[in-house]
């Protein structure tokens, strides 16, 4: 398929997992494809996967000033988007009594606060008919414990699709999520657990996904992909649950 030849697309956190998933598969469709992410030599990695045609932009999500510098690098370069995945996002644990400040603001900030002014910033350089895909969480909707900032942090970007989606309809660009459930990406080996604990956790896990496996980041990314195109054009301020059936239990 080439629903996205000669377009543009941007995907933070493009660098692995999800994000790189998605990345490739816009590139295999014909986008140019701009990525960011931290690690400078995870980012290079990922531009020669994806070809000569990708851009890759070292990036830090949860700051606002940087933010600002992706928008003018990108309007620099002299792209205008098409599509835009706000996948960069990070994804920590804690037992209530445990959170601190410096917990809260590490998720808020990167999650929400950069997700939000990320787009602020991009939507001078949206074209119309642009679709925005944020990367959301089944965790905002089952009350697993131990995931209460996350959870809240990934709520708050459903509620911020729909409200900039009634917003930003007018200028033709449609917000909507896209929450995985359980996927299997290199984000679980950042969890912070030793080794017998995050398998412990994924059985525990997997116990609880009714289709009896966990998701791929390919299956993530094909659902991204029918969101932004453009024969989704009536699909707005919505989200659509990828996560093998485990929240309707």
């Amino acid at each position: 398929m080439t629903r996205f030849q000669g377009k543009s697309v941007l995907v933070t956190g493009g660098s692995s997992g999800i994000g790189f998933a998605t990345a490739k598969a816009f590139a295999n469709e014909g986008a140019r494809v701009v990525i960011t992410g931290r690690d400078a030599d995870a980012l290079e990695s990922a531009k020669a996967a994806l070809g000569a045609n990708a851009i890759a932009v070292r990036n830090d999500a949860g700051s606002v000033a940087a933010a600002r510098e992706l928008a003018a690098a990108i309007s620099a370069a002299g792209i205008r988007l098409d599509a835009v995945f706000v996948n960069a996002g990070v994804a920590k644990f804690a037992a209530f009594p445990d959170v601190d400040e410096a917990f809260w603001d590490t998720m808020f900030n990167t999650n929400v606060k950069g997700a939000y002014f990320q787009i602020q910033s991009l939507l001078p350089l949206l074209n119309r008919g642009a679709s925005i895909v944020i990367n959301g969480s089944i965790n905002a909707r089952i009350g697993m414990p131990a995931s209460s900032v996350y959870a809240a942090s990934k709520a708050a970007v459903i509620s911020l699709a729909r409200t900039l989606s009634s917003e930003l309809l007018p200028l033709g660009v449609r917000v909507n999520v896209v929450s995985p459930g359980p996927v299997q990406t290199p984000l679980y080996g950042k969890l912070g657990l030793d080794a017998a604990t995050l398998d412990a956790t994924a059985a525990h896990i997997l116990g609880q996904i009714p289709a009896g496996r966990f998701g791929t980041p390919e299956e993530i990314a094909s659902t991204v992909l029918h969101v932004a195109a453009p024969e989704s054009a009536f699909i707005v301020g919505t989200e659509i649950i990828v996560d093998g059936g485990m929240s309707q239990l």
